[in-house]
């Protein structure tokens, strides 16, 4: 997979502004649907930067499915702190790009 964080710094840039921001979206028990994959995608159209809440009755290891979704949705994986996933994907044209 294409990695779209150049460097570190870019990394702690997107972490940084993570920070900010709510969750968009939760997984509980049903996990990954072809749906929730939908809305991924549909929501990196239009925002560079995405946080997930991953629920307590969701039994599979965030790791994974933090890259699980990321491949799936054709996005980046920044980082995974406590039960929240933080997704990167830059914005398709470059004046609109603020990372």
């Amino acid at each position: 997979m294409k990695s779209y964080i150049a460097d570190s710094k870019m990394r702690a840039r997107i972490r940084s502004a993570a920070q900010s921001i709510d969750p968009v979206l939760s997984i509980g028990k049903n996990a990954l649907t072809p749906e929730f994959t939908h809305s991924v995608e549909e929501y990196m159209e239009k925002h560079e930067i995405m946080k997930i809440n991953v629920l307590k009755n969701c039994d599979e290891d965030l790791r994974e499915l933090g890259n699980t979704i990321a491949e799936r949705s054709n996005t980046e994986l920044v980082q995974i702190i406590g039960r929240k996933i933080v997704l990167y994907k830059p914005a398709k044209e470059e004046k609109n790009r603020a990372f």
